[in-house]
């Protein structure tokens, strides 16, 4: 599903969601038409701002399958920052929390499955970031030599995916939002 409201072709959209949104709530942030995961809404203009603009850097964790068994090479570059490109511009992310995850997340099938090929592993880690660049944990994960098959955000800041499933809406109040995402209003 694409994380807008607005028609796109035949993808479905938030507006396909089984939920009566008003029509001043927006995504913050967006997932690609090829991620999965945890997405706010909301109608809080200082919320959007809070969680869009660099400079309050807050994090967010995504749990990443990869192509091929990653390295501890590939992991320590990861987690020192990499040179990316975006929009043809050389970009040296931030430094990153990598973890090599020992066991396959707790996540539901992902629907259309991602391509497997039997002779090659795969590899899954937790990426967290301080930033969000258009397709950077794609970037980042190519970049040392590991492409990304699957792409689930699994928090931001100490807000959980968990249980929830995909299409899935949950309201929450406002002082509860504020405190898991560690925002002084």
């Amino acid at each position: 599903m694409l994380s807008q409201f607005s028609r796109e072709g035949d993808k479905a959209t938030l507006a396909d969601l089984p939920f009566d949104f008003s029509k001043d709530v927006y995504p913050v942030g967006r997932l690609d038409a090829d991620s999965e995961g945890l997405l706010l809404l909301t109608n809080d203009t200082f919320l959007n701002n809070r969680l869009l603009n660099p400079k309050f850097k807050h994090q967010r964790t995504y749990f990443v399958q990869v192509d091929g068994q990653i390295t501890d090479t590939a992991l320590g570059e990861l987690q020192k920052g990499v040179k990316i490109s975006i929009d043809g511009n050389p970009h040296q992310t931030l430094p990153a929390k990598v973890e090599l995850l020992v066991n396959e997340p707790p996540l539901p099938p992902r629907t259309p499955p991602i391509r497997v090929r039997q002779s090659i592993p795969t590899s899954w880690i937790a990426l967290t970031l301080h930033e969000g660049k258009n397709r950077q944990v794609r970037r980042m994960t190519a970049a040392v030599g590991f492409p990304t098959l699957r792409l689930v955000r699994w928090a931001i800041e100490d807000i959980k995916l968990g249980t929830i499933q995909p299409a899935e809406v949950v309201e929450v109040e406002k002082e509860w939002l504020f405190k898991k995402l560690k925002i002084n209003k």
